[in-house]
């Protein structure tokens, strides 16, 4: 099960990084669906069948539709290379650096030296569909107004005049 969790997480920080560094659009999109797929077997390794379902349903499949959709929709070509500014160059590799050095403290604090004290998540589909609909009722619908919007004006955008 070890080796299972390094490889899905090799493949989900390349993929990641491959999501930031492709020119095309398109690539990029599916680079974070594979990205998404990973972080969905991760899931299946930690016992959270249907977080990992959700993943693999909710955001792999309907939202980078979407996305690709968009893509797809706006004609989205190859990205024109940007010449960088020396400031860029000098002060881009140290903040990088500080940054990944916050974001590995900040899981080394948050993981228990002793895993074993960590307590197994209880529930399933039901707690989280209560508080969905009853607590966070707003945002989620909020959430989807907003995918709603941004769809309708990519369509409005790429749409041609005869």
């Amino acid at each position: 099960m070890e080796i299972l969790f390094y490889i899905a997480a090799t493949v989900a920080v390349a993929a990641g990084l491959s999501v930031v560094l492709q020119q095309k659009p398109v690539y990029s999109a599916l680079s974070l669906i594979v990205v998404l797929c990973a972080l969905a077997v991760v899931y299946l390794l930690l016992g959270a069948e249907f977080m990992a379902m959700i993943q693999v349903i909710v955001y792999a499949g309907a939202i980078m539709v979407l996305f690709v959709l968009v893509i797809m929709l706006l004609n989205a070509r190859q990205e024109a290379p940007t010449d960088r500014s020396r400031v860029a160059r000098w002060l881009g590799p140290p903040l990088l650096a500080a940054f990944v050095l916050e974001v590995l403290t900040l899981v080394w604090r948050a993981f228990p030296a002793n895993p074993a004290t960590v307590a197994a998540p209880s529930g399933g589909p039901r707690p989280i569909g209560e508080l969905l609909f009853r607590g966070y009722v707003l945002p989620f619908e909020a959430t989807s107004i907003l995918v709603l919007v941004a769809v309708l004006g990519a369509v409005v955008l790429a749409k041609k005049e005869f």
